[in-house]
């Protein structure tokens, strides 16, 4: 399997290199936007790879963009990656990893939504009862379903850097109160509707992270990637257990091995080994299998 921990276009200007993404410039109104196999955790990109992630997380952001395209409109334009670039080197890179889209003002948090008390909500009801000042019932137990979807926003770390859970008035401060209830409604609204769909091929959708961007005209978009293994904490539901967390369809295998592996969760980040990689390619891949089966 094809690994392709950088993209190097010469045909198009590089604009950034995220986390995953490489993002590159078409010209005033689209972007080129490549899935790399990067992978990142705990907010650092790690120096091993997992072969053929970007191809998943391109296949089923695609899938997803165009079931919830009813909810709300996304940034894909249809143009095919790679009519953009000049040889075939170029074009290999992009083949099933890339997206051109339209070139839009990130709205600037991360938009995350939680149907299950998991990963940092966990860790915060057990401190105070309440998952970014929202306050939840008591005796709830690890993994166990909430009474209802919630909002729990977050900031918008650069690389190396790390994501901080805010409050909805935090985020009403950053972005205003209109714009604020529109985010929280849209995303309440695609986990909603995603969960539910996820429910009929067996995966729990514990928890995931939207981005949205706007045009010239205040016009709210979903972007970046959607409701993937590395957005998302997938659980198969015949594994669910209220108490514990179940395996996941995701890098939370990864995340485990680095908390046990004793690693500060600072620069320079570990290399992991091949059996952890292997076992992660092989949960993304069936993240997709499951999902994308009609």
């Amino acid at each position: 399997m094809s690994v392709l921990l950088e993209s190097n276009l010469t045909s198009l200007t590089l604009l950034h290199r995220g986390k995953v993404r490489d993002i590159y410039e078409v010209d005033d109104d689209r972007l080129l936007i490549v899935q790399t196999d990067r992978l990142s955790a705990f907010d650092i990109i790690l120096p091993t790879p997992v072969p053929g992630k970007g191809q998943v997380l391109t296949s089923l952001s695609n899938f997803w963009f165009d079931k919830l395209i009813n909810v709300l409109p996304n940034h894909l334009t249809g143009i095919k990656p790679e009519s953009l670039v000049n040889t075939d080197a170029e074009r290999a890179q992009l083949t099933g990893r890339a997206f051109v889209v339209k070139r839009l003002r990130p709205v600037p948090i991360e938009a995350i939504v939680r149907g299950y008390l998991a990963g940092s909500a966990w860790k915060e009801y057990q401190q105070t009862g309440t998952v970014c000042g929202i306050k939840l019932p008591a005796d709830l137990q690890e993994a166990q379903k909430l009474p209802q979807p919630i909002f729990t926003p977050s900031t918008k770390a650069a690389a190396g850097e790390h994501d901080e859970n805010i409050s909805f008035e935090q985020a009403t401060k950053l972005l205003g109160i209109p714009r604020a209830n529109a985010v929280r409604h849209a995303a309440l609204s695609l986990y909603t509707q995603a969960a539910e769909y996820a429910a009929t091929k067996g995966i729990i959708i514990a928890d995931t992270k939207f981005e949205f961007g706007t045009d010239s005209s205040g016009k709210m978009y979903l972007i970046d990637e959607a409701l993937t293994p590395d957005s998302s904490r997938f659980w198969p539901a015949d594994q669910y257990n209220v108490g514990s967390n179940p395996p996941s369809f995701d890098k939370q295998f990864v995340r485990d091995w680095l908390e046990a592996s004793g690693w500060n969760k600072q620069l320079p980040a570990p290399t992991v080994p091949t059996d952890v990689i292997e076992k992660t390619t092989e949960k993304y891949h069936n993240a997709l299998q499951l999902l994308m089966n009609a």
